[in-house]
């Protein structure tokens, strides 16, 4: 499969810049120092929950693999830093439709070329997104958080990764959320925490 078809699919990948599993030919040994793992978000979130126990299933494989958190910027800034880094194959990337996508298609000066400076390795993992509501909001199903949403503009808030950022898109993008979510308040990434720990702190 070319990348611009692996891109296009839009599936979470591992991805950096040249890396090959094969013995380089001026080189003995593959990998001979430890690997770097760069996880684009925060500590504590769905891609963290891959990347690490990933990192620790490969030391058989590959041996030390250190997981690196570089959050910002709905992941620009993490994979941005994979796509400079020496290309060498011990810089690696957990990435995905944020990181492959929404970095080359949304923004008018990307940090990086997905297709050029990044080279895609394997699916990993496909996950998917849910609502979760604060129990004080007194809605019980998707219909009912609608309706609530549209009653109370500006009453609610609505936390995502980071502007561009596919939950923040989905959740402005989508026919059914186009008027629930002109009433409510978005809580952008910016701070550079996952946004669950936070909830308790919202009103969805």
């Amino acid at each position: 499969m070319r990348r611009r078809d692996l891109l296009a699919l839009g599936v979470a990948a591992l991805a950096a810049r040249s890396l090959t599993l094969q013995p380089a030919v001026a080189q003995s040994k593959y990998p001979d120092r430890p690997i770097r793992l760069v996880v684009p978000f925060p500590p504590g979130g769905g891609y963290d929950a891959v990347g690490r126990p990933w990192a620790e299933k490969m030391k058989s494989v590959l041996g030390t693999v250190v997981v690196e958190n570089q959050g910002g910027g709905g992941s620009s800034l993490g994979a941005a830093a994979v796509a400079r880094a020496r290309a060498d194959g011990y810089t690696i990337l957990l990435g995905g439709s944020s990181t492959h996508i929404t970095e080359a298609i949304l923004k008018s000066r990307p940090l990086y070329d997905p297709l050029k400076d990044l080279e895609p390795i394997s699916n990993v993992v496909v996950s998917a997104f849910a609502l979760a509501i604060h129990p004080a909001v007194p809605a019980r199903t998707l219909r009912e958080f609608i309706d609530y949403a549209k009653a109370n503009p500006g009453k609610l808030s609505y936390g995502h990764a980071g502007v561009g950022s596919l939950n923040h898109l989905t959740a402005n993008c989508s026919n059914r959320w186009q008027e629930p979510t002109s009433c409510m308040c978005h809580i952008g990434g910016r701070d550079r925490r996952p946004r669950i720990p936070l909830a308790d702190k919202w009103r969805w």
